[in-house]
């Protein structure tokens, strides 16, 4: 499926959305990206995405999300509709997290408060600035990207929300391509596209330099000059997206398949200071992997693999791995969830929630960990794992009941 493709799928997504309240929309038809890679605005005119003029028919009750509708201070995007602020407490302590109403909207959309978008406790700990780019980043644009870093020029692909309100701060998730995948096959296969547009984030998908056996510099081989080369291709892409855009900082995430995975745990502690939380799809440490590095923040993270048949190329072992992370976790007081999906190391067999992308639930454990959370703290602890979150994932080590049933994707690495 082309990039455009799946951005007509995208906006045809969204404009789905939009029938469903006041606000409507004409037919839906694909809009290529600005000429000169800007979003549209939080304007009317941004209902041009629908392929048509957006009508806002009742202005308590709008619809938000899917036309690029601001709601305003009064008033926050609950379930694709603008819904009163008033009453909340918007400056909750971290000893209050089961406050928050975490619970899924009624028309199974998104749940109805992100810790990601509330403003943090007095005194929190919050994130550094973003690191700085050395020299002018380029312009950056919705696809592919190429940037000089370390030396080196580097491409990744950026997916962000087709219009981006006024005033919106974007989570910013990094997703670590498998071995025999790209950056292009993750964004395919994550449904990032759609993902960014309905869940209201940005994504940054690296490219791997391709120097290296493994891709991604996590092995017991690799030079810790190569490893820091790679941290630093990080820190050149999390400098120029906050530069560009309004990122969240106390919203950023690294995620990872197998040996972008690998990775993903070794940048948990290569770059700490940044990383409010980290998945690790068919992960770990150990073994080909190096050690866990005891990162001086305790991040949150989603530790999933395939069962006892998850291998790759009879070499590295992601339940021995795995355990071997979730071994250190406990140790250092990190909290987790952990997932086993028993069909060894082939793409997790996801269902879709309404009107959402099959990996939803994944990037709603990121929205719920912002970087100001206590060690070892999660609005997970007071109300348990959201319905969207699969049946076979459960809270710390050995809390997950493997899944049963057929396995419909191929392994491979």
């Amino acid at each position: 499926m082309g990039r455009m493709q799946a951005r007509f799928l995208s906006v045809s997504l969204l404009c789905s959305l939009a029938v469903l309240g006041p606000l409507s929309c004409d037919a839906p038809a694909s809009m290529p990206d600005a000429a000169d890679g800007s979003i549209a605005g939080p304007d009317d005119a941004s209902c041009s995405m629908c392929g048509g003029a957006c009508t806002d028919l009742s202005s308590d009750s709008r619809n938000c999300g899917a036309c690029g509708n601001d709601c305003g201070p009064a008033a926050s995007c609950l379930g694709g509709k603008c819904e009163p602020s008033a009453g909340r407490d918007m400056s909750m302590s971290t000893s209050d997290l089961g406050s928050p109403d975490l619970s899924m909207a009624s028309d199974g959309g998104l749940p109805k408060v992100r810790l990601c978008d509330q403003t943090p406790p007095m005194g929190a700990t919050l994130a550094p600035s973003p690191p700085v780019y050395a020299g002018t980043c380029p312009r950056l644009m919705p696809g592919k990207n190429t940037i000089v870093s370390s030396g080196k020029a580097r491409t990744f692909l950026l997916a962000v929300p087709t219009a981006i309100r006024s005033g919106e701060k974007l989570p910013l998730v990094f997703m670590w391509h498998w071995l025999g995948g790209s950056a292009d096959s993750f964004f395919r296969k994550g449904e990032v596209q759609a993902a960014v547009d309905s869940q209201r984030f940005m994504a940054i998908l690296p490219e791997a330099k391709g120097d290296i056996t493994w891709k991604w510099p996590f092995d017991v081989f690799v030079t810790a000059a190569r490893q820091e080369e790679e941290y630093r291709f990080f820190d050149d892409m999390l400098a120029c997206a906050a530069a560009q855009f309004t990122v969240n900082t106390n919203c950023v995430s690294s995620v990872g398949v197998s040996a972008g995975a690998l990775f993903t745990d070794q940048l948990a502690t290569g770059r700490n200071k940044y990383l409010a939380s980290a998945i690790s799809l068919s992960g770990g440490v150990e073994g080909v992997a190096k050690k866990w590095g005891n990162p001086p923040r305790k991040l949150p993270m989603l530790v999933l693999w395939g069962g006892a048949k998850d291998i790759c190329a009879g070499l590295v072992n992601f339940q021995t791995a795995s355990k071997a992370l979730e071994t250190q976790l406990v140790k250092d007081g990190h909290f987790f969830v952990e997932c086993v999906h028993n069909c060894g190391h082939a793409e997790p067999p996801l269902e879709a929630a309404m009107m959402l992308t099959k990996y939803a639930a994944f990037w709603e454990f990121v929205f719920a960990h912002p970087y100001w959370l206590g060690t070892g703290e999660s609005p997970y602890k007071m109300s348990g794992l959201p319905s969207t979150m699969p049946a076979w994932c459960g809270i710390g080590a050995g809390s997950a009941t493997p899944r049963t049933g057929i396995c419909t994707e191929k392994p491979g690495c």
